[in-house]
């Protein structure tokens, strides 16, 4: 499968990926960032797949979501009839579940399943028993009960089943995980947890403020930035994959299971933006005992309950999305220093006061902390916003993200009347901004730079009207724009992050990559703050068209392959599309 034929499925605690095909090809349990016990998408169905399909049909008819939910129905039209999949992960009480509901709509359907459980991704073959006439699947730690009315045989290491379905029969097929020293879950009544989960959905969405032109993309968005958060802590992921190619067969292959500071604070905007109070109130509470302790040790990104080892390594049994190698779990990126993140985290703590949070004094002391950090280790380079594994420099954005911290610090103490050296902070602000304004700019080309003295561009300064840095009419403003979109812009009009040139070696990294499509929604919104808004409602409708047919995004498109590439689906992409459809109106 394309990466775009997969469809998201979560109960705010993990998440899989559904295939076009009908097969699941990846389920971590329990959490996001747990080992896999379906891999299939960085290897093949040896590596652990769970696929129910109409015989005779390669890929279903059509697929959708149920309304305003994160309940998937696959419909198979065949020559003698048609029926349906329904697959969702019942909102969790205590153990994970994926259920999948095969339904008679007409005539009479012969359907298969086909199941092999391997955990570790991909590296343990189990031990399969049956009891009281369910599978369980046992192997080390890991524990799986397969409850289901049609009878699964075994041969070659998988468990599989040809069975027919009549119009009006629902037949219901429960995966539980639990520990394998634990006792076997309780069963669950799956056409009842059909109807909660659904009920649940629904109830949530209508809790936002969603209106206007682009309604339908913004609901679909949230919802998935809803499925990437992990409930239990109010932190968000950037994405529910592993190792999904920046460039197809390249070694662009990230683990994007983990909290982003950055990604979570522009969540947390759209969030408040959207009328989710409570839900930017618990990502709050997640972000101050994440970064809580000394300020110069604060990290890029953290675990889903804050943890801040993510050892990087190797999974050498797994040969790769589209032979895209190394497949890696963990990311080493957690080590960079990145000083645009001190700027993220400030603005999105003075836009939580702004957004109708209650103050928070815990909140002022860690601010003041990274300030007093911040007075001193501004000016070091760093690894910027683009976690760049070559050399450090002084990046354009993480010095305008400094300003940022100066600046919201400053409100801050305005508008709570909070106690600091305000004339000490707006000195240091002035002082960075006049530094960008001389070193990051280049007065010839009239545009801001990748980072001083360079002569690259970055789309990361797209952000400098979005941040306040200068107004969206600034000479300087309008000539970036103008450069990035000559010299960064793909000819269907989608932006890159920066060049991969050979001559320019920021990343440390061999291969290209696509549009990244975070920098594109940037350019929409730069646009609409502009006046030029016909522009940017035209930009916009072209990157609807690249989600795929139930409205989800990876990290980036691949113009010459004509394909979604990167970790899926991405939050970083459904933000700035959130915040682009409110700038455009």
């Amino acid at each position: 499968m394309r990466i775009e034929d997969y469809a998201l499925i979560g109960d705010m605690q993990s998440a899989a990926l559904v295939g076009r095909d009908g097969s699941v090809d990846w389920l971590c349990l329990p959490r996001f960032d747990s080992p896999a016990c379906f891999a299939a998408l960085l290897g093949n169905q040896r590596h652990g797949a769970w696929r129910v399909w109409a015989s005779g049909m390669e890929t279903a008819s059509s697929r959708r979501y149920w309304g305003d939910t994160l309940v998937l129905e696959s419909t198979w039209d065949t020559p003698t009839g048609t029926a349906r999949v329904i697959d969702f992960m019942p909102v969790r009480h205590e153990h994970p579940r994926l259920v999948r509901v095969v339904e008679g709509v007409a005539g009479s359907v012969e359907m298969n399943c086909e199941i092999r459980i391997r955990f570790d991704y991909g590296r343990i073959v189990p031990w399969m028993r049956r009891r009281d006439g369910s599978l369980q699947a046992v192997g080390g730690p890991d524990s799986v009960w397969i409850h289901s009315p049609v009878h699964l045989h075994g041969s070659d290491y998988r468990h599989k089943g040809t069975f027919r379905v009549e119009a009006g029969d629902k037949l219901p097929f429960v995966f539980s995980w639990h520990p394998s020293h634990a006792p076997a879950p309780p069963m669950i009544d799956p056409l009842d947890e059909l109807d909660y989960t659904r009920e649940i959905w629904e109830d949530w969405v209508s809790t936002g403020t969603h209106t206007g032109q682009w309604r339908d993309a913004v609901v679909r968005s949230m919802i998935t930035l809803k499925g990437l958060t992990y409930a239990p802590t109010g932190g968000i992921v950037a994405a529910a994959t592993t190792s999904l190619p920046e460039d197809l067969g390249g070694v662009r292959n990230w683990d994007y299971r983990f909290c982003w500071l950055r990604d979570a604070s522009m969540t947390l905007d759209a969030l408040l933006t959207s009328g989710y109070i409570e839900e930017a109130k618990a990502w709050r509470e997640w972000l101050l005992r994440a970064i809580a302790g000394r300020p110069q040790d604060l990290q890029i990104m953290y675990g889903v309950a804050g943890e801040r080892r993510l050892p990087e390594m190797t999974l050498d049994w797994l040969p790769g999305y589209e032979n895209s190698l190394p497949a890696r779990i963990g990311n080493s990126a957690a080590n960079q220093l990145q000083l645009d993140v001190y700027g993220e985290v400030v603005n999105s703590l003075y836009q939580a006061g702004q957004g109708g949070l209650h103050p928070d004094d815990h909140a002022w002391k860690l601010t003041r902390k990274m300030m007093d950090f911040l007075e001193t280790g501004w000016q070091q380079p760093d690894e910027g916003l683009w976690e760049v594994r070559g050399p450090r420099r002084q990046f354009t954005h993480s010095k305008v993200m400094v300003w940022v911290a100066c600046d919201r610090v400053i409100r801050t103490m305005e508008a709570q009347r909070r106690s600091g050296p305000i004339d000490r902070w707006k000195a240091l602000r002035e002082e960075i901004h006049k530094e960008v304004c001389e070193k990051g700019y280049d007065p010839e080309r009239n545009t801001f730079t990748q980072s001083y003295g360079s002569q690259e561009l970055d789309a990361a300064t797209l952000l400098i009207p979005t941040m306040g840095f200068l107004p969206p009419d600034d000479h300087r403003v309008i000539g970036t724009i103008n450069a990035i979109e000559r010299e960064l812009t793909t000819p269907e009009g989608f932006v890159l992050r920066y060049s991969t040139s050979e001559h320019n070696a920021v990343d440390g990294l061999p291969g290209r990559e696509g549009a990244f499509l975070a920098c594109s929604f940037w350019l929409a919104e730069a646009k609409a703050r502009m006046g030029l808004r016909k522009e940017a409602c035209d930009l916009f409708r072209r990157l609807l068209d690249l989600r795929n047919d139930v409205g989800l995004l990876s990290e980036e498109y691949d113009p010459v392959q004509g394909r979604l590439v990167g970790n899926f689906p991405q939050a970083f992409s459904h933000v700035p599309l959130i915040h682009a459809a409110q700038a455009i109106g």
